[in-house]
């Protein structure tokens, strides 16, 4: 099964040099990495949320959950530039 880096990298035109082993096993591995990153950023998001909402205070609310989407964009842009990193080494 094709990780969507390799699927993004094929329709690309830059899936032509296939993976070593090692280097499908470092993507799983920044795959893994980033997706706890995410998972933890959104798990802030529902604690802090559980405490904004009571409150009723919107703005704040809405600019936490803008902050966080920001946060999970970054850390979504720095997975795909560590696995283009590596596939272009192949």
């Amino acid at each position: 099964m094709k990780s969507s880096f390799e699927l993004a990298m094929e329709r690309m035109g830059g899936g032509d040099a296939p993976l070593s082993d090692e280097q499908k096993k470092q993507i799983a591995e920044i795959d893994s990495i980033y997706k706890a990153k995410v998972a933890e950023k959104k798990i802030f998001l529902e604690k802090s949320l559980s405490q904004l909402l009571p409150k009723e205070n919107q703005e704040e609310v809405d600019l936490l959950r803008r902050q966080v989407a920001e946060e999970i964009a970054t850390l979504e842009n720095k997975a795909e530039k560590e696995k283009e990193e590596i596939h272009r080494a192949s």
